[in-house]
C-alpha cells in the first residue's frame, strides 16, 4: 500500500509563504515524476508544478516564479515553497506521485494524496 501524506497548508496573509511537504511511505519500489495540483471551491483540480526523478521541474504559468518546487529522494518528499502568495491561490492542494510497485512487471501507477488547505486572506 502506498500513501502520499500532505502538509503544511494554513492561513496565510497576501504576501506571505508556507512551505508545502508531501512525503511518499509503504511498500514500493521506485517513484518517477512527483507534482502538485490545486483545486478552489467551484473550479477544477488545475496543475501546478512538477519534478522529475533527476530534478527536471515545470510550472504551471500562473505560478510565474512565486512557488519552488523541489525533493529529496532519499526521503521521498516532495516540497513547494510558495511565495508572494494571493488570495486566488487558495485551494486545496494535492501532492500526486507516479510509483512503481515492483520491479516487475513495470507498472507505473499514480497516487495522490488526500489534499491539504491553504487560505490565503487578511
Amino acid at each position: 500500500q502506498v500513501q502520499l501524506v500532505e502538509s503544511g497548508g494554513g492561513l496565510v496573509q497576501p504576501g506571505g509563504s508556507l512551505r508545502l511537504s508531501c512525503a511518499a511511505s509503504g511498500t514500493f519500489f521506485s517513484i518517477a515524476a512527483m507534482g502538485w495540483y490545486r483545486q478552489a471551491p467551484g473550479q477544477e483540480r488545475e496543475f501546478v508544478a512538477r519534478i522529475t526523478n533527476n530534478g527536471g521541474t515545470n510550472y504551471a504559468d500562473f505560478v510565474k516564479g512565486r512557488f519552488t518546487i523541489s525533493r529529496d529522494n532519499a526521503k521521498n518528499t516532495v516540497y513547494l515553497q510558495l511565495n508572494s502568495l494571493k488570495p486566488e491561490d487558495t485551494a486545496v492542494y494535492y501532492c500526486t506521485g507516479s510509483v512503481r510497485v515492483r520491479p516487475f512487471p513495470v507498472i507505473w501507477s499514480d497516487y495522490w494524496g488526500q489534499g491539504t488547505q491553504v487560505t490565503v486572506s487578511s
